[in-house]
Protein backbone atom coordinates (compact mmCIF):
# COMPACT_ATOMS: atom_id res chain seq x y z
CA UNK A 1 0.00 0.00 0.00
CA UNK A 2 1.50 3.25 -1.23
CA UNK A 3 1.45 6.66 1.06
CA UNK A 4 -1.51 8.76 0.32
CA UNK A 5 0.81 12.44 0.09
CA UNK A 6 -1.03 15.47 1.58
CA UNK A 7 0.36 17.20 -0.87
CA UNK A 8 -1.53 15.54 -3.92
CA UNK A 9 -4.22 17.59 -4.09
CA UNK A 10 -4.25 19.79 -7.46
CA UNK A 11 -4.52 23.21 -5.93
CA UNK A 12 -1.10 22.77 -4.13
CA UNK A 13 0.80 23.19 -7.23
CA UNK A 14 4.90 23.24 -6.67
CA UNK A 15 4.94 21.46 -2.80
CA UNK A 16 7.00 18.67 -3.80
CA UNK A 17 10.37 19.98 -1.90
CA UNK A 18 8.18 20.84 0.94
CA UNK A 19 7.61 17.51 0.86
CA UNK A 20 10.75 16.05 0.61
CA UNK A 21 11.91 18.07 3.01
CA UNK A 22 8.86 16.70 5.75
CA UNK A 23 10.51 13.36 4.70
CA UNK A 24 13.99 14.45 5.54
CA UNK A 25 12.87 16.12 8.95
CA UNK A 26 11.12 12.55 9.91
CA UNK A 27 14.29 10.72 9.24
CA UNK A 28 16.41 12.85 10.87
CA UNK A 29 14.29 13.40 14.47
CA UNK A 30 15.10 9.70 15.59
CA UNK A 31 18.51 10.61 17.48
CA UNK A 32 18.27 12.76 20.68
CA UNK A 33 22.07 12.88 20.82
CA UNK A 34 23.42 15.78 21.30
CA UNK A 35 20.68 17.62 22.78
CA UNK A 36 19.34 20.79 21.47
CA UNK A 37 17.32 24.64 22.33
CA UNK A 38 16.25 26.54 19.49
CA UNK A 39 15.45 30.14 21.10
CA UNK A 40 14.44 32.99 19.52
CA UNK A 41 16.17 36.42 20.58
CA UNK A 42 14.40 39.68 20.66
CA UNK A 43 15.84 42.43 17.96
CA UNK A 44 18.25 44.82 19.79
CA UNK A 45 20.03 48.29 19.04
CA UNK A 46 23.00 46.36 17.63
CA UNK A 47 21.15 43.34 16.59
CA UNK A 48 18.28 42.05 14.58
CA UNK A 49 15.79 39.73 15.59
CA UNK A 50 17.36 36.04 15.24
CA UNK A 51 17.42 32.51 15.78
CA UNK A 52 19.85 30.70 18.42
CA UNK A 53 20.17 26.73 18.31
CA UNK A 54 22.48 25.71 21.04
CA UNK A 55 23.82 22.50 21.08
CA UNK A 56 25.20 20.68 24.45
CA UNK A 57 28.44 19.12 22.69
CA UNK A 58 30.52 18.25 26.63
CA UNK A 59 33.57 17.33 25.75
CA UNK A 60 34.19 18.33 22.15
CA UNK A 61 37.21 20.69 21.41
CA UNK A 62 36.83 22.97 18.60
CA UNK A 63 38.99 21.15 16.30
CA UNK A 64 36.24 18.30 16.77
CA UNK A 65 33.13 20.08 15.86
CA UNK A 66 32.34 20.92 12.26
CA UNK A 67 29.32 23.57 11.27
CA UNK A 68 28.55 23.50 7.84
CA UNK A 69 25.53 25.01 5.31
CA UNK A 70 24.69 22.68 2.46
CA UNK A 71 22.45 24.05 0.62
CA UNK A 72 19.40 24.91 3.28
CA UNK A 73 20.53 22.38 5.72
CA UNK A 74 22.66 23.39 8.69
CA UNK A 75 24.82 20.23 9.71
CA UNK A 76 26.92 20.17 12.67
CA UNK A 77 29.28 17.24 13.05
CA UNK A 78 30.94 16.35 15.68
CA UNK A 79 34.10 13.59 16.07
CA UNK A 80 36.04 12.13 18.40
CA UNK A 81 38.26 9.64 18.47
CA UNK A 82 39.57 6.86 21.45
CA UNK A 83 42.57 7.65 22.64
CA UNK A 84 44.96 4.34 22.52
CA UNK A 85 47.55 5.60 25.11
CA UNK A 86 45.03 5.88 28.12
CA UNK A 87 43.94 2.60 30.18
CA UNK A 88 40.66 3.63 31.82
CA UNK A 89 39.64 1.33 35.01
CA UNK A 90 36.36 2.05 33.95
CA UNK A 91 34.82 4.13 30.86
CA UNK A 92 31.51 5.78 31.52
CA UNK A 93 31.73 8.93 28.81
CA UNK A 94 32.40 7.24 24.98
CA UNK A 95 33.73 8.56 22.34
CA UNK A 96 31.03 10.13 20.54
CA UNK A 97 30.31 10.88 16.58
CA UNK A 98 27.25 13.18 15.81
CA UNK A 99 25.16 14.73 13.39
CA UNK A 100 22.60 16.93 13.65
CA UNK A 101 21.16 18.79 10.63
CA UNK A 102 18.60 20.90 10.87
CA UNK A 103 16.58 22.49 7.70
CA UNK A 104 16.63 26.22 6.98
CA UNK A 105 13.83 28.33 5.17
CA UNK A 106 14.97 30.03 1.83
CA UNK A 107 16.78 33.21 2.91
CA UNK A 108 18.00 32.06 6.50
CA UNK A 109 21.57 33.33 7.15
CA UNK A 110 24.01 31.64 9.54
CA UNK A 111 25.47 34.87 11.32
CA UNK A 112 28.12 32.83 13.29
CA UNK A 113 29.16 29.74 15.85
CA UNK A 114 30.33 30.23 19.23
CA UNK A 115 31.56 27.56 21.80
CA UNK A 116 31.23 27.99 25.46
CA UNK A 117 31.50 26.02 28.33
CA UNK A 118 29.89 22.95 26.78
CA UNK A 119 27.87 24.55 24.44
CA UNK A 120 27.95 25.05 20.70
CA UNK A 121 25.62 28.19 20.02
CA UNK A 122 24.60 29.12 16.41
CA UNK A 123 23.15 32.42 15.95
CA UNK A 124 20.89 32.34 12.83
CA UNK A 125 19.09 35.21 10.89
CA UNK A 126 16.62 35.89 8.42
CA UNK A 127 16.49 39.10 6.45
CA UNK A 128 12.85 40.70 6.26
CA UNK A 129 11.59 39.98 2.68
CA UNK A 130 10.97 42.94 0.34
CA UNK A 131 7.39 43.44 -0.05
CA UNK A 132 6.46 42.80 -4.19
CA UNK A 133 3.45 43.98 -4.98
CA UNK A 134 2.46 43.08 -8.82
CA UNK A 135 -0.56 43.93 -10.86
CA UNK A 136 -1.77 41.89 -12.93
CA UNK A 137 -3.18 42.75 -16.48
CA UNK A 138 -6.43 41.21 -17.90
CA UNK A 139 -6.75 41.28 -21.35
CA UNK A 140 -10.18 40.72 -23.26
CA UNK A 141 -9.67 37.99 -25.62
CA UNK A 142 -13.22 38.38 -26.70
CA UNK A 143 -13.81 36.08 -30.14
CA UNK A 144 -17.14 36.16 -31.71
Amino acid sequence: MSRQSPFGHPFLLGFDEIEQALDRVAKAAGDGYPPYNIERLARTEHAPERLRITLAVAGFTRDQLEVTLEENQLVIRGRQSDDKTRHFLHRGIAARQFQRTFLLVDGMEVMGADLSNGLLSIDLVRPEPERIIRKIDIIASDKV
